[in-house]
């Protein structure tokens, strides 16, 4: 019985009842890849430009969804439309081992493109009660298109590898809330709860490029909305008046100081205000003025200190125009991304040899946030976060000699080459799965 038992474990590759992927022959399965995107690549870069030209806002991503949802099931992935809203989850059972997560984003932003490209967007929607224009200016687009090719490359190679996928398309990211949305629709109750998780996101680095971190990636993030009140009046009277217009500027400038005087210099943080409203003419004093704005750190310390300043100085600034006391909004939006050190060892050496010297390990931590970070600390025990360029390389070299940046996530003009971009992303996602299904 025992010979039998370990004739088994030697067969299957189980040990205990658990599979054991074995070791991953890079360069063959790279080659694999390539043959498969060559194929599939025409209608990458067709789902690709047609997301670009018909960007949605978060939670309002129903086209979007759908399109995910119909190439999903047309490759044999079990669908669920409507998780957390406009949220999508495709299942495929290829045998017994681990669960795998693979994320990407549906939403785009309120702001007009100016790219000039051929499939650019010219979308409007609303946004905060306000007409806007829509676009993929943060590279979503690209993720989900390289999403889709990941699943058609791992299905067209299901015999090497066991275990089960599990792709999300998840809404509304860039108001780091559609994570949570998805979470508290049953997310991992619904559905298995990952062994592992990936998701990846482009930046402003030369294309090939793929660039990996252990532990903090992305920092916390906290949004603000304030009221400022005051009472209206004629322009031409302002001592008969209190005015929120000049409230709220004294509070974008002063709110500073709390970055630079009561943090500890040693932490980083950063808090920008991104938008006021109020006001309908120039010669009315009106009643209320509003501003949002983030709240970024990776300290519990430094968090606690930015939050409180900032509330502080709004309360102050009121006080001494003799207003009413403002409405201060602040909300925890989403935690770092944390990269599991191992995973990223393990993934990063994949990448190593599939990419050469373009396999980067990142130095710094990223600035911006991420609510992928809500899936992490929901129970994934192992997860990778990375990168991948999006630039002709030798753009990214004059930049660097000129002393220019170039366009960067969220800019008008980012324009991300969708060739080699979208193919290298099928390339390391497809190989960081394979990494650890493969038998």
């Amino acid at each position: 019985m025992i010979r039998i038992r370990m004739g088994l474990a030697l067969l299957f590759g189980t040990v205990g009842g658990s599979c054991q992927a074995q070791p991953l022959d890079v360069g063959r399965a790279k080659s694999s890849i390539d043959r498969i995107l060559d194929g599939i690549y025409p209608d990458l870069f067709r789902l690709y430009a047609d997301i670009h030209a018909h960007p949605e806002l978060g939670f309002h991503e129903t086209r979007t969804a759908a399109i995910l949802a119909g190439q999903m099931r047309s490759i044999g992935f079990t669908v669920t439309e409507h998780v957390g809203g406009t949220g999508v989850v495709a299942i495929f059972r290829n045998g017994a081992g681990p669960t795998t997560m693979v994320r990407t984003e549906l939403d785009a932003l309120p702001m007009e493109e100016k790219t000039g490209l051929p499939y650019a967007s010219r979308e409007h929607a609303d946004f905060n009660g306000q007409p806007s224009f829509v676009a993929h200016a943060c590279g979503h687009d690209v993720h989900m298109a390289s999403w889709v090719g990941t699943a058609r490359a791992l299905m067209a190679m299901k015999d090497r590898w066991h275990g089960t996928l599990m792709f999300i398309a998840q809404p509304a990211e860039e108001s780091v809330s559609g994570a949570r949305a998805m979470l508290k629709d049953g997310l991992f109750e619904r559905f298995p709860k990952p062994d592992y998780g990936f998701a990846l996101h482009t930046g402003p680095y030369a294309y090939g490029h793929v660039l990996y971190r252990p532990g903090v990636l992305t920092s916390n993030v906290d949004s603000f909305l304030i009221t400022f009140k005051g009472r209206g009046g004629h322009g031409s009277s302002p001592d008969k008046a209190i005015d929120p217009v000049l409230i709220a500027s004294r509070f974008v400038v002063d709110v500073q100081s709390v970055v630079s005087q009561e943090k500890p210099p040693q932490q980083a943080g950063v808090i920008t205000v991104g938008a006021i409203h109020g006001g309908t003419a120039g010669n009315i004093i009106p009643d209320e003025v509003t501003v949002r704005g983030t709240i970024r750190d990776y300290d519990p310390e430094a968090r606690a200190k930015l939050v409180a300043g900032l509330r502080r100085v709004a309360l102050a600034e009121a006080s001494m125009a003799g207003a009413p006391q403002p409405d201060i909004q602040v909300i925890d939006a989403a935690n770092s991304v944390v990269n599991d050190a191992d995973l990223a060892e393990r993934t990063g050496a994949v990448f190593r040899q599939a990419f050469g010297p373009a396999a980067e390990l990142k130095p710094d931590r990223i600035a911006a946030s991420e609510d992928y970070s809500e899936f992490v600390q929901a129970g994934i025990p192992h997860s990778l976060f990375f990168e991948i360029g999006i630039y002709d390389p030798k753009l990214v070299e004059a930049a660097r000699a000129g002393g220019l940046p170039l366009p960067f996530n969220h800019s008008p003009y980012y324009a991300p080459s969708p060739e080699p971009s979208i193919r290298t992303g099928v390339q390391a996602m497809t190989l960081a799965v394979l990494n650890l299904l493969s038998r």
